[in-house]
């Protein structure tokens, strides 16, 4: 869910799920919206939806959510990591999983917006060379009592960075975007899984998804499949079941809780069911 200043209020919208028995919340990330229309809406629509521009920071809203909750999972869907500084981001990330017990993912993405991406100091051709490298410095922060990394990028020489995660080397990293051979050799190099929006292809794609793992020497029985923003129907969930797939992130829309509540009531039945 995108939660806004005008939306229902993460707090309550996290008590809600986990009332409910849902098993995670996840929220997005945009720091602002520039008013050029060079990047053409992803959504396809003619106007860029009003909750773009009125996104919550994702890790103060989680930190909220998580401060109301006792099993919840919490999750950046998605961070935009590139556009992060990777030391900051890695002790904002240690800092909540330590708050939560352990209870955060970070969902990561590489971003649409060219504008938004270049005000960061990113070039679009780049993003995901530096992602990469940002990702690779946060796992030495988590991991590592004396951390460092020396890329095109990134250069972090031997540093302390406590709190460490508590999810040992830290929270799951799940990588956002399209199918295709420079994703899935990026999941395979450095992350835990994959959440493809809508999860349309999901299935034709993980033999694709299993070579790049191997090619990296990596067992890809140990990565979670996770289609994301998934408008949900028993049939939906039973094919998804069915390949394998065993958690579904479901999309609710940017309201108010009159709005919100009666989906999350509809979307538990659907899950117990």
């Amino acid at each position: 869910m995108f939660t806004t200043d005008v939306s229902m209020a993460p707090a309550e919208l996290a008590r809600g799920a986990e009332a409910r028995g849902l098993h995670s919340l996840y929220l997005p990330e945009h720091t602002h919206i520039p008013t050029s229309r060079r990047t053409p809406p992803p959504t396809g629509d003619a106007q860029l939806p009003e909750e773009y521009k009125r996104t919550l920071d994702p890790f103060v809203a989680l930190s909220a959510a998580a401060a109301v909750t006792e099993r919840l999972v919490v999750g950046t869907g998605i961070c935009l990591v590139a556009q992060r500084d990777p030391i900051v981001t890695a002790k904002e990330v240690a800092t909540l999983d330590v708050l939560s017990g352990g209870r955060f993912v970070f969902g990561i993405g590489f971003g649409w917006n060219a504008d938004e991406i270049e005000h960061h100091g990113v070039a679009m051709p780049t993003r995901r060379a530096q992602a990469r490298e940002h990702m690779l410095t946060m796992r030495s922060l988590w991991r590592d009592d004396v951390a460092s990394f020396d890329g095109e990028f990134v250069q972090l020489s031997p540093s302390w960075s406590w709190p460490k995660p508590v999810q040992p080397g830290g929270p799951p990293v799940l990588i956002g975007g399209a199918a295709g051979p420079k994703l899935f050799d990026q999941i395979a190099e450095y992350a835990d899984g994959w959440i493809p929006i809508g999860g349309a292809g999901v299935k034709d794609a993980l033999g694709d998804l299993q070579r790049a793992c191997e090619a990296r020497d990596r067992d890809p029985s140990t990565l979670r499949i996770i289609p994301f923003g998934t408008v949900p129907s028993p049939g939906k969930l039973e094919y998804y079941a069915s390949i394998g797939i065993t958690e579904v992130v479901l999309r609710l829309p940017s309201a108010s809780r009159d709005r919100v509540l009666p989906l999350l009531d509809e979307y538990a039945q659907l899950v117990a069911a």
